[in-house]
């Protein structure tokens, strides 16, 4: 392998690796284990992650990225390149072309500074892709034509909303809501309606298992343990798919709220062109249950999941050196 190209999806709850020619080859939690006494790192991504909650006073198991911004550089530097080492090891010969993924509302700031990351992690070209963007080539839309093409990208910490056309985005809106948000949702539910407390993990649970958007034609449940608030002492209750629904309708109808905003301002002619495609969903937060016929039910317009949606803005975020590179070749 010389100098591969390499596309990272630096998201909230996860980063994903993808290298051309090879495919995803990395994919771990966005989170970096610190001890606060030596101010050193001590695990990043799965390792780090199993420490969650579970860590001493001195032990601080963090996300350097919030709601799809960089919280903490200086980690977030120091996980890209541990990333970039795990991925590719020593098998490269000259530095890579590395295309890094930002959700669409990020500031030239918060920009610079993932630049900044990747360069330093070993990069000898950055390239900065719109979330958006690499959705829409990973789930195999062809950008560049003159077609109106409707994406909606639901992250950990963000949700993109963008319609594009000939190469670029015509309306887009991003949303601090997603599926970190989803999560929190369904704490502050179990902690109002069963004075209980369980974390993050247990909530992540829930809502795959028996989290909706949309009401289901037959009733799911799930045993959950957590901490009695009353009493402090551990507790098992049964959860169903109708309280998930409750938990969730808040963060869900934002969501469908910023699909009907970005429709609204759209140019009829590309309309036109998403009410015959319909809208195309990708990230991990796509797959709750009922989200895509919510967004159906309230739009008109047919939702697609696309194939391996959590994997499809890190295959985008790869393949955008190539389309940059076939770009200029045209020209």
């Amino acid at each position: 392998m010389l100098g591969a190209d390499i596309g990272i999806d630096l998201g909230t709850a996860s980063v994903l690796v993808y290298i051309k020619g090879e495919g995803i080859v990395l994919k771990e939690p966005s989170v970096v284990a610190i001890d606060k006494n030596t101010n050193s790192i001590l695990a990043v991504g799965e390792d780090a992650k199993r420490m969650l909650g579970k860590t001493p006073s001195n032990i601080v198991a963090i996300r350097p990225l919030r709601g799809g911004v960089i919280s903490d550089y200086e980690v977030t530097e120091k996980m890209i390149r541990y990333f970039i080492e795990k991925a590719v090891g020593h098998r490269l010969v000259r530095k890579p072309r590395i295309a890094v993924c930002v959700p669409s509302a990020v500031t030239g700031v918060e920009q610079k500074a993932v630049e900044d990351a990747a360069r330093q992690a070993g990069a000898r070209q950055v390239y900065i892709i719109e979330e958006p963007i690499a959705a829409a080539i990973g789930s195999g839309i062809d950008i560049s034509r003159p077609c109106g093409s409707m994406i909606v990208d639901i992250g950990g910490g963000t949700t993109d909303v963008a319609v594009i056309s000939l190469g670029s985005t015509v309306v887009s809106t991003s949303l601090k809501v997603a599926g970190d948000n989803f999560d929190d949702s369904i704490v502050r539910y179990m902690r109002k309606n069963h004075n209980m407390l369980i974390g993050e993990k247990s909530a992540e649970q829930l809502k795959i298992n028996v989290g909706t958007a949309f009401e289901r034609t037959s009733k799911v449940e799930m045993e959950i343990k957590g901490r009695n608030l009353i009493t402090g002492l551990p507790m098992v209750i049964k959860v169903t798919s109708d309280e998930m629904y409750d938990a969730l309708l808040d963060s869900v109808t934002s969501i469908v709220d910023a699909v009907r905003s970005v429709l609204e301002k759209t140019p009829p002619e590309l309309a036109s062109d998403i009410y015959e495609r319909g809208i195309v969903m990708t990230g991990g937060g796509s797959l709750l249950y009922g989200l895509d016929m919510l967004i159906k039910d309230r739009t008109g317009i047919n939702v697609v999941i696309a194939d391996d949606a959590v994997s499809c803005v890190a295959i985008g975020t790869g393949k955008f050196i190539e389309y940059i590179t076939s770009k200029k070749q045209r020209r």
